[in-house]
């Protein structure tokens, strides 16, 4: 029993000392990868944010001390969004709310938001007025208590509810053709947390206006079926046995590349 017992505490102390040697290493990548940003990446974006050395540390992870700044210089800006306008569409959005808490006129009939996220999605479709979708800022306080629930942080009096809210708000005013559409907080809780809130929309508006994501946000068909068939291209070709059998059970793109 004695010699067990010395196996076993033998065994517990190097699987103790494996963890600290991982632990080590993976501060020393995180040392070396925040040198690399700050001294060889960020200074000379332009010539380095494509290179091989850049792509490597992508996929090592950007460290969070400047995720931030190299994601927001990976989106770009090409929309040219200022902070004083992020906050002239955040007063619109606080405008709205408040017609729709007050029942005031523009919270009734044909302007009123539609009580579900698939109404949103329909009324995207069916080529509503502007003013029409901008309505869909009702469905923003439903949506946010939706977004990443276990994290406990972007629901009603968390740290972060306010922030996502008045991103979405924002967006939603900025772009009444688009509106609010399921799936959008996802991607502004996540820009939240690394940037502040006026950068944190600037992304936000710049990420959903390129190509890919407007065709999905907009819900226009054609696009959406061209970006599966191209996915499907690349996905038979990386990983053929696993397409053949979603093939084989009839799963196509549509089902589970977008999640409402």
């Amino acid at each position: 029993m004695v010699v067990e017992a010395k196996k076993r505490e033998l065994k517990e102390a190097q699987r103790r000392q494996r963890q600290r040697e991982e632990r080590c290493r993976v501060e020393d990548g995180i040392g070396s990868a925040l040198l690399a940003w700050n001294n060889e990446i960020l200074p000379n974006w332009d010539a380095m944010w494509s290179s091989r050395r850049a792509r490597e540390l992508w996929w090592q992870g950007v460290p969070p001390s400047v995720r931030g700044k190299v994601w927001s210089l990976a989106i770009g800006n090409e929309l040219n969004i200022t902070h004083e306008l992020f906050h002239i569409c955040l007063a619109r959005a606080k405008e709205r709310w408040r017609s729709f808490s007050s029942g005031g006129p523009e919270a009734e009939g044909e302007g009123r938001a539609p009580r579900d996220l698939s109404a949103v999605r329909l009324s995207s479709e069916a080529g509503l007025p502007a003013a029409d979708r901008e309505a869909s800022l009702e469905l923003i306080k439903l949506d946010i208590s939706r977004t990443f629930p276990s994290l406990c942080i972007f629901q009603q009096g968390g740290p972060y509810h306010d922030t996502l809210h008045s991103i979405l708000g924002a967006y939603t005013c900025y772009r009444p053709d688009v509106g609010y559409v399921q799936g959008m907080s996802f991607i502004a809780a996540v820009l939240t947390l690394n940037l502040d809130t006026a950068d944190a929309f600037i992304a936000f508006s710049n990420l959903l206006n390129k190509p890919c994501q407007m065709a999905f946000f907009r819900v226009d068909h054609s696009l959406m079926l061209t970006y599966f068939a191209a996915f499907e291209v690349f996905f038979e070709e990386n990983l053929p046995r696993l397409f053949a059998h979603f093939k084989k059970n009839n799963l196509t793109p549509d089902i589970y590349l977008i999640d409402w």
